[in-house]
């Protein structure tokens, strides 16, 4: 928590040589002197302290643009964003993102992205192993084919301490951005399909 402007004029009053060249009283040119310096050192302080919220692209504010700039965004899938929520959950989805191709990893990634997701993997009827009433779901190759059904559309509102002033109340986004990217990070030996749902 950054000290405030009385805080260090106590401080210099403290650190001052006792004497009447020095009068200890508020109205004194002495002591004025040591506001202005405290009025510095508290801004300074505060800027120090706003510093810790720029360094996490979770809470940046000012810096957001460059941390957007390091993440190469935006880029062919995303587009530019619309509301400062959906920017800094770009720059954080690309800031953590630590690759996979597991299902609980493209279930994170399309979550993350602001998405009600069911990920489906297909295998085909293997007499021993099936029974009676699975899906016949084709020839052996439907093992590399996976279906993503994606629950509704993404809605972002507007939220006091995470949005900023000009932003809209509440956007609606299909998908696109969604699909770009998996089919992107998608093994490539796979085939992913999408299917929508509503709620």
């Amino acid at each position: 928590m950054a000290l405030s402007s009385d805080d260090y004029l106590a401080q210099l009053m403290a650190l001052a040589p006792v004497g009447t060249a020095m009068p200890q009283d508020l109205g004194s040119v002495w002591v004025r002197l040591l506001r202005a310096l405290a009025d510095g050192m508290a801004d300074v302080d505060a800027r120090a302290d706003n510093l810790l919220d720029e360094a996490d692209p979770r809470t940046a504010l000012e810096m957001l643009s460059d941390y957007e700039r390091v993440c190469g965004l935006p880029d062919g899938c995303t587009g530019a964003a619309t509301t400062l929520q959906e920017r800094r959950s770009r720059v954080v989805s690309v800031w953590t993102a630590r690759g996979g191709q597991s299902r609980a990893y493209f279930q994170r990634l399309a979550e993350g992205l602001g998405y009600a997701v069911t990920i489906d993997e297909f295998r085909p009827f293997i007499t021993g192993l099936s029974r009676c009433g699975d899906t016949l779901n084709g020839a052996p190759t439907i093992r590399h084919t996976w279906r993503m059904r994606v629950h509704g559309p993404r809605v972002t509102f507007f939220r006091a301490g995470a949005s900023a002033c000009g932003d809209k109340l509440g956007a609606i986004a299909t998908a696109e951005d969604l699909e770009c990217i998996l089919s992107r990070l998608a093994p490539a030996h796979t085939t992913l399909i999408f299917a929508y749902e509503e709620e």
